[in-house]
């Protein structure tokens, strides 16, 4: 948590950017797993996170942005309650803790938001994406639940991306302490990985250690020997020889701000000559991007990356032709079918919840998407501006999908750049991905982390793998 007078800063910026009505900011509730007493591990809304700070379920945060004044709406932990939970602050000790003097019973929300609409102010509120804050919203505001997200705000959408988005100081040496937690998981996986060791074994060991330094992983680890599979969550595999291992995993701390990186290795630790062709061009793109990053297009970087790959991979014989005309004719997107990067920083997705790929429950991005394009923020990554302050993933891949492959060629797609005789040897490679963070600065950019990095090369990663 940060200090008082940072979230107050927040609010109030918020509020001028906005301009009129009240902003309501609704926290998550509890999620129950198999009964109500049994919840899942408490994870914040981000946004709430982001402009009020507190940790805590069942809590509503209104704006008034006529009147410059904040109001923490939550109640007090009864006897009962504390019997389970121990003595817990007043709403008044934890609204001072972010700054907000002026607090109220939860029922009263609907109070605020019925005077508001007798009133004609407008009422600002974000799309909704999971089913209870639907619910929620949909009573407040008494329309049904499938239309909620038809009336999300969008200028407060827009000015929320913009805040969050362009990281100060304070957030970085946040993210920074992230990626230290980040090395140790990684490290930890791979001194782990030799044949035999079960692959949620490795899961729980880097887990363990995000949960030691803060509130645990930023997203549920990936550990698979089938790379090629974006996000594999089976895990239940022996490790063997020959077969390379992709760890794709962070940390989140207090506060929401996190960290993310991929790493791929053989499990043998040592890699084969195929496996380090293929290797070495993605760490070339992956190095490219950090060579050039800097204030310009998001896609014109995607692309850059993808055209460091096609190069090499035409040296080697799996594409023919032109390489520029290949990236252009859309021929890489079969062996890499995702972006090369995403924003980072309270969300291991920067605003996805508000932006292209947070279209649930009826939110119609395609209403926002004139607004995003024109904000050229990470809520709509095909526009999307980088700026100083931005931290994103630098994460470029190979992946050999054999049923994409197949449907490819069948199809006659891109047959003139990409040799579909040779690409039939790599059916059982696999998939790799390396994967840092980066802070685009005024000039340039450099890696969260500074000096200080996760074994990347072919020869550190040999010198670390499987060792104990």
């Amino acid at each position: 948590m940060f200090s008082a007078q940072t979230y107050a800063d927040r609010r109030a910026r918020l509020r001028r950017m906005v301009g009129n009505g009240i902003i309501i900011l609704n926290g998550n509730l509890d999620t129950a797993i198999n009964a109500p007493e049994n919840a899942m591990a408490f994870r914040q809304e981000s946004s709430f996170l982001y402009y009020f700070g507190l940790d805590v379920a069942r809590l509503v945060g209104v704006m008034d942005c006529d009147n410059d004044c904040d109001t923490l709406y939550g109640n007090e932990v009864t006897i009962d309650e504390m019997i389970w939970t121990g003595p817990l602050p007043s709403m008044a000790e934890q609204a001072a803790q972010v700054g907000v003097t002026r607090t109220a019973p939860l029922n009263k929300v609907a109070d605020v938001v019925a005077e508001a609409r007798r009133q004609g102010r407008t009422i600002h509120y974000l799309p909704q994406f999971r089913g209870m804050e639907l619910i929620y919203m949909s009573t407040l505001l008494d329309i049904p639940a499938q239309r909620v997200n038809e009336t999300a705000s969008h200028d407060l959408m827009a000015a929320i991306t913009v805040m969050r988005e362009i990281k100060t100081e304070e957030e970085i040496a946040v993210m920074e302490r992230a990626f230290e937690v980040g090395y140790k998981m990684h490290t930890t996986a791979m001194r782990m990985c030799r044949e035999g060791v079960i692959e949620r074994e490795i899961i729980g060991a880097i887990n363990g250690i995000a949960m030691q330094h803060g509130w645990g992983w930023s997203f549920y680890s990936h550990v698979t020997q089938h790379g090629e599979i974006l996000h594999n969550f089976g895990c239940d595999y022996a490790l063997e020889n020959g077969k390379l291992l992709l760890v794709d995993a962070g940390a989140e701390l207090a506060g929401g701000y996190c960290s993310d990186h991929t790493r791929t290795y053989p499990v043998s630790g040592k890699f084969t000559t195929k496996q380090r062709e293929i290797y070495d061009i993605v760490l070339r793109a992956h190095d490219h991007v950090l060579d050039i990053a800097r204030p310009m297009r998001y896609m014109d970087l995607h692309n850059a990356s993808l055209l460091s790959m096609a190069r090499d991979l035409t040296d080697l014989g799996l594409l023919k032709g032109n390489p520029e005309e290949a990236v252009a004719a859309g021929a890489m997107f079969m062996l890499m079918p995702h972006g090369l990067g995403h924003g980072m920083g309270i969300d291991v997705h920067d605003c996805e919840a508000i932006g292209e790929r947070g279209n649930v429950y009826n939110f119609d991005f395609s209403r926002f998407a004139p607004r995003a394009a024109e904000l050229a923020c990470c809520t709509y990554r095909s526009t999307w501006q980088l700026r100083p302050g931005v931290v994103m993933s630098d994460e470029p891949g190979i992946y050999f999908i054999p049923a994409l492959i197949e449907q490819w060629k069948k199809e006659g797609k891109c047959k003139e750049f990409i040799n579909y005789d040779r690409l039939a040897d790599y059916y059982d490679f696999g998939g790799i991905r390396i994967e840092d963070d980066l802070l685009i600065t005024e000039d340039g950019c450099r890696c969260i982390g500074g000096d200080k990095h996760i074994p990347i090369t072919v020869e550190e990663l040999e010198a670390v793998v499987g060792r104990d």
